[in-house]
């Protein structure tokens, strides 16, 4: 391994260690106001934003009023005021209020290390903008994933002689078991869990889209289950990262959402058939348009 791989490695990981528990501390401050009757986390996704952050400044300074504390909402959460005075309606006490500004200071000093951490990182790699770019465009993967990537596997990719090794070597490649002639399902084994904490993150990002990867996902999971489909779009990823790392000129081009139904008509036409069979309980016979 390279020096600079191996100092980045280290403030990938050290940040990605941060950010974890960052998230703890997050979700013990969502538990406390829980404990309390305020349900603050059921009408806003993130307490930690604008709106939610000044209603938790709020009630450590004693604000107690519902009516007063929804009146702090911002942008598109002013139209839930009146849900927001109904979750807000609790027994927050003194102590709660002593402990959750303990729980916001810790925050706030995580997120202070990791953005001097990211300078750092974007310092420390900026001689492979280029290979961030090109993981960048990757479904799933932002900025801060394709660094992760990077720190872990590189971007010398003649250390892999194909994708299938890389593949192998992360483990996101189920092998086959067997035993007295009988198949028992497939395991990845143990692998880097740097890298399989980046590829799950970049796969669940991936899900959410209209593309090929998010397609693939989607397909497995109606079959085999949400974590295997991980495991599958993961293996994608890798193969992509690999595709794009090996040639400099490279650039991703997604195949589609629609991909695996223009490769096989037939076996879609199948597809359709059986559910619909399925749905109504009748045979499906097909005729030919006049």
């Amino acid at each position: 391994m390279t020096p600079w791989q191996r100092e980045l490695r280290d403030l990938c990981r050290y940040r990605r260690t941060l950010v974890h528990e960052r998230t703890r501390e997050k979700q013990r401050a969502e538990k406390l106001l829980e404990d309390t009757q305020i349900k603050l986390s059921s009408v806003i996704s993130d307490i930690f934003g604008k709106s939610g952050r000044d209603m938790l400044e709020a009630l450590i300074a004693g604000q107690r009023d519902p009516c007063r504390l929804a009146e702090l909402a911002r942008g598109s959460m002013r139209g839930k005021k009146s849900v927001l005075r109904e979750a807000l309606t609790g027994h927050f006490r003194d102590h709660h209020g002593y402990l959750l500004r303990m729980m916001c200071d810790r925050v706030d000093a995580l997120t202070a290390q990791i953005d001097a951490l990211t300078e750092r990182i974007d310092q420390a790699i900026a001689p492979f903008a280029r290979q961030v770019a090109q993981l960048d465009e990757i479904p799933g993967i932002g900025a801060i994933a394709a660094q992760d990537l990077i720190a872990e596997i590189g971007v010398d990719m003649s250390r892999f002689p194909t994708a299938g090794h890389l593949v192998s070597w992360a483990r996101f490649a189920p092998r086959a078991r067997q035993s007295a002639g009988k198949s028992k399902p497939g395991t990845t084994g143990k692998g880097n869990p740097w890298v399989g904490g980046t590829l799950g993150e970049a796969a669940i990002g991936a899900a959410r889209t209209k593309t090929f990867l998010g397609s693939r996902y989607h397909r497995i999971a109606r079959r085999r289950g949400k974590q295997r489909a991980l495991v599958a779009a993961g293996n994608s990823i890798l193969v992509i990262a690999w595709q794009l790392l090996s040639d400099p000129h490279a650039r991703f081009t997604d195949l589609g959402h629609d991909w695996h139904d223009r490769l096989a008509p037939i076996r879609r036409k199948r597809q359709l058939i059986a559910e619909l069979e399925r749905l109504s309980g009748q045979k499906v016979i097909l005729q030919e348009a006049a």
